[in-house]
């Protein structure tokens, strides 16, 4: 897998920097923020690195990983509860 630093359009905040950056170093992007707004703070570096970054880095787009699927339907003859003999909450024997 051949690693390219890019900006982020499925992880992004403002311009998708810090997820670029987060996915090339393998770190949580929130690091990589906060790492951008104390440069900021403390001497104004950190703005001016995320807009040349803005400017430079191509536009990639992160492979998300699939969004779970909805539990499909049991068949009424398959239906679980039929089976149980107490209450889960209670303990208490089931009157049917």
């Amino acid at each position: 897998m051949d690693k390219k630093l890019v900006r982020l359009t499925g992880d992004r905040m403002v311009a998708g920097v810090c997820s670029g950056l987060a996915q090339y170093f393998s770190i949580d992007p929130t690091i990589v923020r906060l790492l951008f707004v104390i440069a900021t703070l403390f001497n104004g570096a950190g703005l001016l690195a995320y807009i040349i970054m803005w400017i430079v880095l191509p536009e990639g787009v992160r492979s998300l990983p699939p969004t779970p699927q909805a539990p499909q339907q049991l068949p009424q003859d398959q239906d679980p509860t039929g089976e149980w003999q107490f209450d889960p909450y209670t303990g208490e024997r089931i009157k049917k």
